[in-house]
């Protein structure tokens, strides 16, 4: 496998604080990567950085090979991200929404056939804005796959979902996966990372503390500081 995203030494300040600080890892294609830490650990600044929303004070990344920031026309034609909750326009029904986002692309994906595959019977009428939560969530999901993206760029997506909500999450995120694109999502929950995710990075205080796969990094936490050292 070829690596879709590369950070090297990644830092970003914002006046006198260090937001991110000397953060590297990169992401093979079609793996699920998850940055994992708290609020205000860096995981958003770090996506925003990778996604080409903000200009990075410092360290190297490539997106599919390019520069996020000084190349974002190029870029945003293959990454779709979605950082923290939003919803459609309050009036679109869903099929409406499907069909409009659709035509920001110069190659869409078949909107029709998304609709069937992640969207419950009955809903493509519906007004997006009353479907239940978990409903919501199938749409924006699907949202998502209309651009027809390599990349797809998640942050914290599950809080303050309900379990079932979250567990519906789970799955259309294994969907889009499925479906051949890339992912690299943030999340606060070491649960949802081990569920999801073939790496992970831990970050702290805009460090990366270890990266490894969910399972790996769990267990060694687990086992006395002796035996880490070794």
């Amino acid at each position: 496998m070829s690596a879709v995203i590369e950070v090297q030494h990644l830092q970003k300040n914002y006046g006198g604080l260090v937001a991110v600080d000397d953060v590297s890892f990169t992401v093979e294609e079609g793996e699920i990567f998850g940055i994992v830490g708290p609020g205000g650990s860096g995981k958003t600044t770090s996506l925003e950085c990778i996604e080409g929303l903000r200009e990075r004070d410092g360290g190297e990344i490539r997106v599919l090979g390019r520069d996020p920031r000084a190349q974002r026309a190029e870029i945003t034609r293959r990454l779709e991200g979605r950082l923290g909750h939003n919803a459609p326009p309050d009036r679109l029904r869903v099929a409406e929404a499907l069909s409009l986002y659709s035509s920001f692309y110069r190659d869409p994906a078949d909107w029709s056939r998304l609709m069937e595959s992640l969207v419950p019977p009955g809903e493509a009428d519906a007004p997006s804005a009353v479907s239940p939560e978990s409903q919501e969530q199938r749409l924006l999901d699907a949202l998502e796959l209309v651009g027809n993206p390599q990349v797809a760029v998640f942050d914290e997506l599950t809080t303050g979902l309900d379990p079932q909500s979250r567990r519906d999450t789970w799955e259309l995120i294994e969907t889009v996966r499925a479906s051949g694109v890339t992912i690299l999502l943030a999340t606060p929950f070491i649960g949802e990372a081990e569920q999801l995710c073939d790496r992970i990075a831990l970050i702290s205080e805009g460090h990366v503390a270890r990266v490894g796969t969910p399972s790996g990094l769990i267990e060694r936490k687990r086992q006395p500081a002796s035996n880490r050292r070794r």
